[in-house]
Parts: C-alpha cells; sequence; structure tokens
C-alpha cells in the first residue's frame, strides 16, 4: 500500500471557487449588508433602548467593536496564510485540531442557516408599510417571503461578483438614507440642546450592561465574513485584512452614531418610554415629523432592501461554508462542486435555499409567528453561535502561532488574541444569563435554555464525526481544514489527531 492515500475527487471546478472577482469595496459590501445596518438602527437600536432601558449603547457599539477590532489582528494574521472558504472551520482545525474544527463547521452551518432562514419572518413586516403606502395592499407575509426567497436563490447561483454589484447599490442607499435620518434627528434636538449624556460612563457601568453588549455585538454579526470571500479575492492577504478592519470601523461609527442622534431627538430622559411604546416605527416617526413623508417613504423602502441585502449576503456565506466541508468529504462530495459558467457553489446554494423554503412552508401552514418566533428566535441564537465561533477561533488562533512556530509578533499572534478571547469569554457568559431577555421569553422558559444548548450539543457531535473520520477515512480526515490546498497535498496514510499541518507538499 502506498503512503500516500488517494481519493476519487470531481474536477478541478470543485477544489476552488472562481479566483480573482472581489476587490476590498465587494467583500466590505458583503460584510455590511450580512450586518443589516438599517436593520440595526430601527430594529435593535430600540429594542436595547424599550426593553433594557440602558441609556449607554452607543458606548457599548464603541466597546464590542474595540473588541473584535483586537480579534480582527489574529485572525487577518491568519487569513494571510490561508485562504479558505471555511475561515472558522479551518483555522479551528489548524488551531485546537481536526476533530474541533468539524465541531465548530456543524456550529456554523447552524448559526448561518439560522441568521439566514430568520431574516424570512421579517421581510414581511417590512415590506408591509412600503407596499401599503405605495400600492394600498397588504399582501400576507409567506407571499412577500417567498417572492424575496426567489430572487435570493436565483442571485446565489450567478457569479459572486454579480451579488456584490447588487449589494453595493443595496447598502449604499441604506447608508445614505441613514445619515439623512442622523442629520435631521441632530439638527431638531429635545429641548432646543445636543445632549452627550449617551457617551456618559456613568449611563453605561449599570446593571443591564450584560444584556446591551450581547445585543451590541448581534449587531456585528456578519464582519468576520471578509475571510469566508478570501478565495475569490483578488489579493487576498491584501483584500482580507483591509476589508475586516473597514467593517468593523464603519458599523461601529454608524451605529455608535445614529444611537446617539436618537437619544438627541427625543431625548436621553424619555428615550426608553418612547422606545418600549413605538419600537421599529421610532426611527421612521421621527423621520416622517422631521424630514416629510417623501424621506420616510424612501426610509421604510430602503428598511425592506436592507433585509433583502442581508438574505443576500448570508446566503453567499452559508453556502460557502457547505462548499468548503463538501470540498474535504466532511459532508457528501456533492456539496463540493461549483458552476463552471459562474464558479458558485452551485449545490450548497441550492440546498440552502432547500431549506429556506421548507421552514417558509412550514411557518406558513401552521400559523407561527413568523416575526417573534422565526425572525427574533432565530436570528438571536444565531447571532450567539456567531459569537461562540469567534471565541473559539481567538484561543484556535493563540494555539496556531504556538504550535507552528511560524515568525509573527507576538501582539497578532498572543496578546490581541488573548484580550479579546478572555472578553468575549465574559460576554458568552452575559448572554446565557441573559438569554430569556434576547428570546423575550419568561425567566422560566425551557427555550431559554435550548437554543443557546443546540450549539455545544451540535459541536460535540461534530467532534465525534471527525473522530469517526479518523478510523473509517484517514484520507478524508487528512485533508480537514486545508481548503483548496487539499487538492494537491501528500497525505500520510495514518493521520494523527494533532491539528493539520501548516503547508502541504504538492506532488511534481
Amino acid at each position: 500500500m502506498s503512503s500516500t492515500a488517494t481519493t476519487n475527487r470531481p474536477s478541478n471546478v470543485s477544489d476552488a471557487l472562481a479566483r480573482g472577482r472581489l476587490g476590498v469595496p465587494s467583500v466590505v459590501f458583503f460584510v455590511l449588508s450580512a450586518a443589516a445596518p438599517l436593520t440595526v438602527v430601527a430594529g435593535v437600536v430600540t429594542t436595547g433602548y424599550g426593553v433594557i432601558g440602558v441609556l449607554g449603547i452607543p458606548l457599548a457599539f464603541l466597546a464590542v467593536a474595540a473588541v473584535l477590532a483586537l480579534f480582527a489582528v489574529g485572525y487577518v494574521a491568519m487569513a494571510r496564510r490561508m485562504a479558505n472558504a471555511g475561515a472558522f472551520y479551518a483555522y479551528v482545525s489548524r488551531g485546537l485540531g481536526r476533530p474541533a474544527g468539524v465541531g465548530t463547521a456543524w456550529v456554523a452551518l447552524i448559526a448561518y442557516n439560522a441568521l439566514q432562514v430568520g431574516l424570512y419572518g421579517t421581510i414581511g413586516a417590512a415590506a408591509t408599510p412600503v407596499l401599503d403606502r405605495l400600492f394600498g395592499i397588504e399582501p400576507l407575509w409567506w407571499i412577500v417571503a417567498l417572492v424575496a426567497w426567489a430572487l435570493v436563490a436565483v442571485l446565489g447561483l450567478l457569479r459572486v461578483d454579480i451579488n456584490g454589484m447588487v449589494l453595493a447599490a443595496l447598502l449604499c442607499a441604506e447608508i445614505a438614507i441613514i445619515v439623512v435620518f442622523d442629520i435631521g434627528q441632530l439638527s431638531n434636538p429635545a429641548g432646543g440642546s445636543v445632549s452627550f449624556a449617551a457617551f456618559s460612563p456613568d449611563n453605561f457601568f449599570v446593571p443591564g450592561l450584560g444584556a446591551v453588549l450581547v445585543l451590541a455585538i448581534l449587531g456585528f454579526v456578519g464582519f468576520e465574513a471578509s475571510v469566508v470571500f478570501s478565495e475569490e479575492s483578488k489579493d487576498p492577504k491584501r483584500t482580507v485584512p483591509m476589508a475586516t478592519y473597514l467593517s468593523v470601523a464603519i458599523i461601529a461609527v454608524i451605529y455608535a452614531l445614529s444611537s446617539w442622534s436618537m437619544t438627541v431627538a427625543v431625548g436621553p430622559d424619555r428615550i426608553a418610554e418612547e422606545a418600549g411604546t413605538q419600537s421599529v416605527d421610532l426611527i421612521f416617526n421621527l423621520a416622517g415629523a422631521q424630514l416629510g413623508d417623501t424621506v420616510l417613504t424612501i426610509g421604510q423602502a430602503l428598511f425592506l432592501t436592507s433585509v433583502l441585502a442581508a438574505m443576500i449576503s448570508f446566503h453567499n456565506t452559508t453556502a460557502r461554508y457547505a462548499f468548503a466541508l463538501g470540498r474535504e468529504r466532511v459532508l457528501p462530495a456533492v456539496f463540493g462542486r461549483t458552476s463552471p459558467a459562474t464558479g458558485a457553489p452551485r449545490a450548497a446554494s441550492l440546498a440552502q435555499s432547500a431549506l429556506g423554503l421548507l421552514v417558509i412552508l412550514l411557518y406558513a401552514v401552521n400559523g407561527w409567528d413568523p416575526v417573534l418566533q422565526l425572525f427574533f428566535w432565530l436570528g438571536t441564537s444565531g447571532g450567539f453561535g456567531v459569537l461562540l465561533l469567534i471565541a473559539t477561533t481567538a484561543v484556535a488562533i493563540i494555539t496556531y502561532f504556538a504550535r507552528s512556530g511560524e515568525p509573527e509578533t507576538l501582539w497578532r499572534r498572543l496578546f490581541a488574541p488573548g484580550i479579546a478571547a478572555i472578553a468575549l469569554i465574559v460576554i458568552i457568559v452575559l448572554a446565557v444569563q441573559n438569554f430569556a431577555n434576547l428570546l423575550g421569553v419568561e425567566p422560566d422558559s425551557p427555550l431559554r435554555w435550548i437554543f443557546p444548548a443546540v450549539y455545544p450539543v451540535a459541536a460535540l457531535l461534530g467532534v465525534l464525526w471527525g473522530l469517526v473520520l479518523l478510523r473509517s477515512r484517514p484520507d478524508t480526515y487528512a485533508r480537514i481544514g486545508l481548503g483548496a490546498e487539499s487538492a494537491a497535498a501528500v497525505l500520510p496514510a495514518a493521520p494523527s489527531t494533532e491539528p493539520a499541518p501548516v503547508s502541504t507538499e504538492v506532488r511534481r
């Protein structure tokens, strides 16, 4: 028996995604679209003020941005060494071992699918005021969801740069209207003077701080997707770091400015009451009063496109995770196939679309609440899953550099990811303690434990599957985490349980 393990693989079309199609702006558009700025400003911020009642939300966004910027230091250092659509999965495989990598992959698939599918629950609510104002109709939520589903499904099969152009148009308009809203709010301060009370530390370090930090980090979910598109970037070593840092900075500025301007327009002493009463409508009611009906209509329409843009972005991210796992045979090989014409991960994209269609029909037939039980529950739990992934990856980055011995500054390989890991673990603990509030259920509801418990169970099952692969399919096991390199790797006949090798030898 040869010392080199080989397997039958599909053509080279399945070994890599289409390369060289995304520059820094395109990747930033994907990342910011997943973050859904207008959806966060209109929904998450008002929920934070109305439900939690903490005035220091602008500071919370800046604090979370600082933690994620620290995490990004090690994150992009890894990205310079490996371009892999699996991102978290690949990095944990290299740092903490292949079984842990598979466990991470299963968590990622659940989290991103929850985020993607959950958005179908709110698209109807976002479309209703627009369609009512423009056409005088109020269609059932699932009809709107099916139209959005069809559009996302088609775009998911097209070239990734076409998706990037669609997101660019939607996102630019979305950010522009947020800026217009902010200017209107700051130009009409309550009581005639601009208040900076929201930036006071006294309004930040309060009993509700834990819940506010969790809420804030959910607003950044999607920033990590920059690495997912590394294989399709024109220059991954330059594109990914710039896109990551730019995305964190832009998101932080938008959220901090918008959440502060809202307190200025309403008044810091009244923001909690008004946000609790008006909820998502608060920012649009302010726009209607300050800027007129035309701007209000545009804002409502862009709120709809904000949700749609997030759908497109999360669909692409989720499909690429499944592709990465299929390429390395952790999932069935069919998921590792791409379209010869577009380079898109065809099978993974179709599978994600099929899941979305199933969920929409399931909720429609049973008459379940699409906003609370689909969007809010799945969105919150999906964001929590991503939080777990980020914290695990921070630890994996430290371990990777410690084991590999690769040259890197102490700041990038230890201090920055170490500080981020500690901060993220603290936020995770606070998230678990406040999960009932995050779901909007009673403290004794079993849902507060069921939703977060899904992830450790999935991680454990993934680890066990990785160990099964070690025993039954050692050639597949050895390729875990190698990405496109796996097609050219010379693999040992008896791979160990240690992390995947830093580099691979190419057949001559």
